[in-house]
């Protein structure tokens, strides 16, 4: 398992923890855009890190559900993961 999550696994991840499927190259190309642009919203992303704490057995910081886009998520996580690695 790497210590960094890819727009692949994020993409998984939105579609195991809420249900929404994005393919990983739209979340690629629009990694600025709101996770409420994909119909993410803020229970689905505390799924996600709920998720994502459970994978790694580390907590997610705990700006991690209030960030704003695929970018911005994926950038703050994997920089903790990489602190505690």
């Amino acid at each position: 398992m790497s210590d960094r999550i890819t727009v692949e696994e994020l993409a998984e991840l939105m579609k195991k923890a809420a249900g929404i499927t994005v393919a990983p190259e739209e979340l690629r190309q629009r990694q600025e855009s709101g996770f409420d642009a994909f119909g993410l919203d803020s229970l689905g992303l505390l799924g996600i890190v709920g998720e994502l704490e459970n994978r790694y057995g580390t907590p997610m910081p705990p700006d991690a559900e209030k960030t704003k886009s695929p970018r911005q998520f994926l950038e703050l996580v994997n920089s903790a993961l990489l602190a505690g690695a």
